[in-house]
């Protein structure tokens, strides 16, 4: 059985998809240059039953590096529960990075206006 996730491109031009979670919608972006599996808003936290891993360190933009703790956390994906690991933010979105991904394929189509992400 094939697996479809459709998603759009935001009016600035990200590729996103909707990801349901505690009885609200919340945006998720495809993020191709974060390579962990997720970057959550902190009020996602009890929704998704974090468990402390770890600390790790990240390479940003400009060279900058940083220390985030890390959880395993329970992320509604695809249609059922993953496990995935995950940094904690203030922001509002949700970041997907190409760990999440690794075993699907991505179609980003910006004169179409569409995101498809699915496992072959």
């Amino acid at each position: 059985m094939k697996s479809l996730i459709a998603g759009h491109i935001t009016q600035e031009g990200i590729p996103a998809i909707d990801i349901q979670i505690g009885n609200q919608a919340w945006r998720a972006i495809i993020d191709t240059g974060f390579n962990g599996d997720l970057e959550l808003p902190e009020p996602l936290r009890s929704y998704v039953n974090a468990r402390f891993v770890g600390r790790v360190g990240s390479l940003l933009a400009a060279n900058q590096r940083i220390e985030e703790d890390v959880f395993l956390v329970d992320f509604p994906f695809d249609s059922r529960t993953v496990r995935a690991q995950a940094t904690f933010t203030e922001e509002n979105d949700i970041l997907i990075g190409t760990g999440m991904l690794r075993d699907y394929r991505l179609m980003v189509d910006f004169r179409k206006n569409i995101v498809v992400i699915d496992k072959p």
